[in-house]
């Protein structure tokens, strides 16, 4: 499984609408706008200079919105993640 680190937090994002309901289909460009996806896994939280931790505000489960370009895409075990910084996370859906 994957950990990770500091306030990083690991996504998967849900399948991405390839067409409009009318059959429309959208190019790449017409899908900069929050996607949504499933917290898999959480760091442990972010360090201050004085070496305290600050807890993280998600937590595994949650369903989240983040930038279309936010964290680094990988592959692990055949399944597609993101690894994202908590920042990168816009909302908590539900």
């Amino acid at each position: 499984m994957i950990k990770p680190l500091g306030d990083r937090v690991l996504v998967e994002a849900n399948a991405k609408e390839e067409k409009t309901i009318s059959g429309i289909v959208l190019p790449d460009t017409a899908k900069e706008k929050p996607q949504e996806g499933t917290i898999i896994a959480v760091g442990s939280g972010a360090l201050t200079k004085d070496g305290e931790r600050i807890a993280l505000e998600v937590k595994a489960g949650d369903r989240v919105l983040f930038s279309k370009y936010a964290g680094t895409e990988i592959k692990y075990e055949g399944k597609e993640y993101l690894i994202m910084k908590e920042s990168d996370i816009h909302a908590i859906v539900g």
